[in-house]
This record gives C-alpha cells, sequence and structure tokens, in this order.
C-alpha cells in the first residue's frame, strides 16, 4: 500500500495529506541529490577529463559550484553510482578517499557539508542531504574530537558491494597526517600548500588496485600564481589539467545578480572572484579589463587589411592569430585563433588553410622559422610556404627592424589601453593566455621578466602586429573584397 492509501484509510484530511505527501517527497529528493545531478558544461568537462588525467584543477570564483562539482564527483566514486552520460574516470569497487580543506571547521562546513550534509539528525540539510545518497550511508560517521559537528570518517555502500571510506583531514595538520595509506583518490576543496598536496597525490601511486588513483582540487585562486597553480597552468604534462569556470558559465544568478555580485568584489581581487582567475597584481603582462578590449564579432569595413601571425611549437603549440586592420581608426581586431600541438607543419597548413579557404592573406612568422627542419633539411617557414601559405619573405620584426618582446608587448598594451586593439570575445583559447601572461617577481638583474609558456597566441598576435604595414585588404576568388566577419566557427565573408 503506497502513502497516500496508507493516509486515506486512517481518515487523513485532503489538506493534510497532501502537505505530508509534499514534504515526504522533499525528503526523499533530497537525500537523493546525486540521482538528479545536472553538470554546467564547464563542471561537465573537469570531470570528464577525469579519464584521461591523473590530475585535475577546477579553478572558479566564489560560490558558482565548483566545490559541488568536486562533490558530486567524490559521491559518485564512493558509491559507484555514475549516471548515463559520465565520460570521466569510473571505478569498479568500493574506494577509499580523502578530503581535505584548510582547517578542520573549513572542511567540515565546505566538503563534508557538501558530501554528507550540515549533521544533526532531523530537518532541512540534516545528514543524508548532501552528494552522498542517505541510503548508502552505513551508520553514523565517526566524529572528529575537537570540532563539534565535524567528522573524521564515513562508511558509504558501494553498488558493487562493500563498503567504500571517505576520511576527512585539514592542511593545518601537517604533512605528516598525510603519510602513509593507499587510496584511490584524494579531493583537495580550497588550495592546499605545495608539501600537502604532493603527500595526497603521493597516497594515490598504488590506488584503484594498482592501477593509480586520482588527485583533484576545486578552489578560487586568491593566493595567485602559487606553486600548485603553476604546476596545473605552466608546466605541460599529459597528466595534468585544468578547467575554469567564470560567473559568465552558470545560469543560477541572473544578469543584474551577476552585476551585483562583480561590484560587490575589491577591484584588485575581481577576477579571482568571479572569474577563477589567478591574482597577478604588479605582475600582470596586460593590466586592462577584459571588457575593454572584448569584441562581440560583426561585420566590419570591406577596407580592413588582413594578417595572420604564426608561433612554431611541437610540444607547446603552434598557433596562429587572424587580424585586421581598420586603417582609419587604427584599430587591430582579432578575429580568429588556432592553437595545436604535436603536430606536422602539413597538419597546421591545412587546418589555418581551412580557416580561409580560398583566401591570400599573408602570414607573419618568427625568427625561429628560418631553422631547418633535421629531417628534410628545409627551413620551417619554407615548409609552410610549399604548403600554400603566403608567408612574408622575412621573418617578423617592427619597420625599423627591431623585433624585441618587450617593444611589441608594449605596443599592444599601448593598444589595449587607448581602446585600439579588440579580440572576438568567443576566442576561448586567446582570452586563456590573456589571463595567465604575467612576470615572474625575480628576474635578471632583479627586473621581472616575462614568463614565456603559454603565450603561443599572444605571441603569434604579436608577430601579426609587427609586421601590419604589409597587411594587406583580401579579395576573394571573385575579385570582391571580404568583410572581415567572424563567427563562433570560422571566418564569414561577405
Amino acid at each position: 500500500m503506497n502513502v497516500a492509501a496508507a493516509l486515506t484509510n486512517i481518515g487523513v484530511p485532503p489538506a493534510v495529506m497532501l502537505e505530508q505527501l509534499k514534504r515526504e517527497q522533499a525528503r526523499r529528493l533530497s537525500e537523493n541529490r546525486l540521482e538528479r545531478y545536472q553538470p554546467y558544461p564547464k563542471q561537465a568537462e573537469f570531470h570528464a577529463m577525469g579519464a584521461t588525467r591523473r590530475e585535475r584543477l577546477f579553478l572558479a570564483g566564489n560560490q558558482l559550484g565548483k566545490t559541488l562539482g568536486g562533490g558530486f564527483e567524490a559521491a559518485m566514486h564512493l558509491t559507484g553510482r555514475y549516471p548515463d552520460w559520465w565520460v570521466g574516470r569510473r571505478f569498479d569497487h568500493p574506494t577509499v578517499g580523502w578530503v581535505g580543506g584548510v582547517t578542520a571547521e573549513a572542511t567540515r562546513d565546505g566538503a563534508q557539508r557538501i558530501l554528507l550534509g550540515r549533521g544533526g539528525e532531523k530537518g532541512e540539510g540534516a545528514l543524508g542531504t548532501g552528494t552522498i545518497p542517505a541510503a548508502t550511508l552505513l551508520g553514523k560517521p565517526a566524529a572528529r574530537a575537537g570540532v563539534a559537528e565535524a567528522y573524521a570518517m564515513a562508511r558509504v555502500r558501494h553498488a558493487s558491494g562493500g563498503a567504500s571510506m571517505v576520511i576527512f583531514k585539514s592542511y593545518d595538520q601537517g604533512r605528516e597526517k598525510w603519510q602513509s595509506d593507499t587510496i584511490d583518490f584524494v579531493w583537495f576543496d580550497e588550495e592546499p600548500p605545495d608539501e600537502i598536496y604532493t603527500e595526497g597525490l603521493t597516497r594515490t601511486n598504488a590506488g584503484d588496485e594498482g592501477r593509480g588513483g586520482i588527485s583533484f582540487l576545486t578552489f578560487t585562486p586568491l593566493l595567485g600564481m602559487s606553486n600548485v597553480v603553476q604546476r596545473f597552468l605552466l608546466e605541460e604534462s599529459p597528466d595534468r589539467g585544468a578547467v575554469t569556470m567564470t560567473i559568465d558559465d552558470v545560469g543560477h544568478y541572473s544578469a543584474e545578480q551577476k552585476r551585483q555580485i562583480i561590484d560587490s568584489y575589491p577591484a584588485h581581487e575581481r577576477e579571482a572572484r568571479a572569474k577563477g582567475i589567478p591574482t597577478l597584481g604588479a605582475g600582470k603582462v596586460f593590466p586592462v579589463t577584459e571588457e575593454s578590449i572584448s569584441w562581440k564579432p560583426a561585420p566590419l569595413p570591406r577596407w580592413v587589411r588582413r594578417i595572420v601571425g604564426l608561433d612554431f611549437g611541437w610540444d607547446h603549440p603552434t598557433a596562429a592569430a587572424w587580424l585586421s586592420y581598420d586603417q582609419e581608426t587604427d584599430v587591430i581586431y582579432v578575429t580568429d585563433a588556432y592553437r595545436q600541438s604535436l603536430q606536422i607543419p602539413v597538419i597546421h597548413a591545412a587546418a589555418i588553410k581551412a580557416r580561409t579557404p580560398g583566401l591570400k592573406i599573408p602570414v607573419a612568422w618568427p625568427h625561429d622559422g628560418l631553422q631547418h627542419d633535421k629531417g628534410s633539411g628545409i627551413q620551417l617557414a619554407q615548409q609552410y610556404r610549399e604548403q600554400g601559405l603566403e608567408m612574408l619573405p622575412e621573418h617578423a620584426k617592427f619597420a625599423d627592424d627591431s623585433n624585441g618582446v618587450e617593444a611589441g608587448v608594449s605596443e599592444m598594451l599601448s593598444r589595449m589601453q587607448t581602446g585600439r586593439w579588440k579580440v572576438a570575445e568567443h576566442l576561448s583559447d586567446w582570452w586563456e593566455e590573456f589571463r595567465l601572461y604575467h612576470r615572474a617577481p625575480e628576474g635578471k638583474l632583479g627586473i621581472p621578466q616575462i614568463v614565456k609558456k603559454r603565450d603561443d597566441l599572444l605571441s603569434a598576435s604579436r608577430y601579426g602586429m609587427m609586421c601590419l604595414r604589409f597587411a594587406r585588404i583580401v579579395t576573394k576568388p571573385n575579385g570582391s573584397a571580404t568583410n572581415g566577419r567572424a563567427s563562433t566557427e570560422s571566418w564569414m565573408t561577405a
């Protein structure tokens, strides 16, 4: 007999019965949130990355859903309940996971609350109303001594049979408390010190029954370009990956609420708290707001002159940036971008030509294009020329024959500050580099130096700007000029 029938049989009035049914439905929903998890695109991207990356970092602003995303993933690994859309890492056996925060109180109020609920026995937010379904909790979690309603460990029923275990830790316990044990995953909620991160990661080396476990971090990068952040954003590795989620990527705030939230933050913290961008302060190479140089793609005048900047790479990506130059207003528009690593010139050339089929756009390239390929003996720039790209006769340099990085960066910054440099708003790879382009505090003779990492598209853009004098109006095969419109997929011509 169902609940409604039982209540009817004992003479409960319809209005009361409806209210009781609503409460029962709300209780059941609150105790199985995992079943209804529908991630935002950036959360889904972070989860999917786990299929191929052992270490992952989820950077996001405050109250955007980074901890919630981490909590749902941890719940899946503990319960073995993966939704049909899941393409990330799976564990087909009971797991042991560590979950850490800055202090015991912070762990309780953050990751523990997300996983288990707020604690207590009854009421909204009680134990069992977190991302781990109440029906899978095996008994009451073990209490952590000295901290009210903080837990040390909880046991969770896994879908394969047996029990998983989640152990709560804090960074202030010190490195020794993060040693020993073999675990399947570790979730760092908030940024850990270097030594804590290393110890936690080491515990996963033999996890997942000898196949190696995983580590994932969720935090707002208020500590700036720390060693942990640099590990993910500047040190290339096939085992690591990072995803950044901004306030514009979430739907639980209205446009007006987003504006109010951003305005409420101190100016120097807005990028970190609203966009998950590490606070770079004086170290930022381009200290201008994204809004001041962002451009919503639209048709440009037919007299714009066009050029492509190309930066060569292998381990670090080969990159190309398409620039349109309006001489009447002296404004440069970055309209398209391409970035790809571990590919040969013929592949890159084909991809670049595919963006502007049939158009002969001059291509600026750096000095290293004069190097000869060890296999063929042919200069790198010549290889691209033979694939049909309109490579300029000489490598990129200013009209006075100089080609210094600082001079180029200074010209780009001057244009940004005066409204003469615009970038299509959809070029996510370009914006990623822009956000992280910074100077190291220590440099030659004590002068901060630009960190030459993850700057491929910025370099390509700089080469194109240095050679603006060679940019030209580009005509279609029928002889008419293109209008320089950019879209989220490719160049559009009229």
